[in-house]
């Protein structure tokens, strides 16, 4: 209060209104998240190829610094991956050394499965006709040709043995529409 009257907490009404500014921005990418997830990664920079997926797309996926990802063609990101592109670590140098940071780039090559809730970390260089794992840390490279798994991620197998193994337990419902496949799938494991 002051003598004329009341003042307002100029701070607090600036800030505010910066959020109702920043809110129709904020509402709309999250609309394209779940909408248009491609359109979505491509506004935010990171460059992808042709034919790509995204499943659960959120404002975390890509990090902080997603114009430092690149995915070629043919890759599929599962739900709850994680690319990070910076390593937060440094915050406890920043007293000592304000101007630490530790970033990297992370590129995707082609024909890549990203399994469910993978994280790909900073300077990470995936290879051509590659699976990752659910739940994989991959945290050094990955060769072309390769399936890795584990925390820290390891070569697993060859993508060539993948697709033997997959192909020889697949049940052909691939291409199916739902209703026909639903039938098939309860025709095969009736008795399960």
């Amino acid at each position: 209060m002051t003598e004329q009257g009341y003042q307002r907490p100029k701070r607090r009404i600036d800030s505010l209104v910066g959020i109702a500014r920043r809110a129709p921005v904020a509402l709309h990418l999250r609309y394209q998240q779940r909408t248009d997830p491609i359109g979505y990664a491509r506004r935010i920079g990171v460059r992808l190829g042709d034919r790509c997926r995204l499943i659960g797309v959120s404002g975390s996926t890509f990090g902080s610094e997603p114009y430092l990802i690149r995915l070629g063609d043919h890759v599929v990101v599962a739900a709850e991956v994680r690319f990070v592109t910076h390593d937060g670590a440094v915050w406890v140098l920043r007293d000592d050394h304000p101007e630490a940071d530790v970033v990297a780039p992370i590129i995707v090559g082609s024909n890549v499965f990203i399994g469910l809730g993978a994280l790909i970390m900073p300077g990470v260089t995936i290879g051509d006709d590659v699976v990752i794992g659910a739940r994989a840390l991959v945290n050094r490279d990955v060769p072309a040709g390769s399936v890795v798994a584990g925390v820290p991620a390891r070569v697993v197998g060859s993508c060539a043995d993948f697709r033997a193994r997959t192909l020889a337990a697949s049940v052909g419902t691939g291409r199916l529409p739902e209703q026909e496949k639903h039938r098939r799938l309860q025709e095969l494991f009736e008795h399960s």
